[in-house]
């Protein structure tokens, strides 16, 4: 690649890093996994950038990579009996101020979110993040009424698990 192409990559990387911190505490049981998947998450990037489609908003893109390199990663830690057990230090950060329970609230979330497949993590994820059903969409290669349909179905799920 170019100097130009690495320096506009660099800058995008930079621009939505938060997306590759989410996805690896999302992901990730620890620190040094979380370090570990965020490295094999800009690596995935890196390789891809040269196909990405200009036309469409480089952080949809940018979850798709990072989604699908988070899943492959953890599916090759299970075959390694590693367990699994989120730790999103973003999300005690967005609780910090909030009532004492607030920890015990945020517990019992990732337990939840833990709990469920793959994609469903990951259509939480994004839509814990704020995006909107045609983003969500988007990024996971599925309808619209696929993604409210799914996200209602797991809201329910939730809310019987409390």
């Amino acid at each position: 690649m170019t100097d130009a192409a690495e320096q506009e990559f660099l800058a995008l990387l930079e621009a939505h890093r938060g997306i590759i911190g989410k996805v690896a505490a999302t992901y990730a049981r620890d620190h040094a996994d979380r370090e570990d998947l965020g490295q094999e998450i800009v690596s995935q990037l890196w390789r891809a950038f040269p196909g990405w489609d200009r036309g469409r908003r480089f952080s949809t893109w940018m979850y798709r990579i990072a989604l699908n390199t988070a899943i492959s990663w953890l599916r090759s830690e299970s075959r390694r009996a590693r367990r699994f057990v989120p730790a999103d230090d973003s999300v005690h950060e967005i609780a910090a101020g909030e009532p004492e329970d607030a920890d015990e609230r945020l517990a019992v979330l990732q337990r939840l979110v833990a709990s469920l497949s793959d994609a469903d993590r990951a259509l939480v994820l994004l839509y814990l993040d704020g995006n909107a059903y045609d983003v969500i969409a988007d990024v996971l290669g599925i309808s619209e009424s696929n993604v409210a349909t799914r996200m209602h179905r797991i809201k329910a799920r939730l809310r019987a698990r409390r």
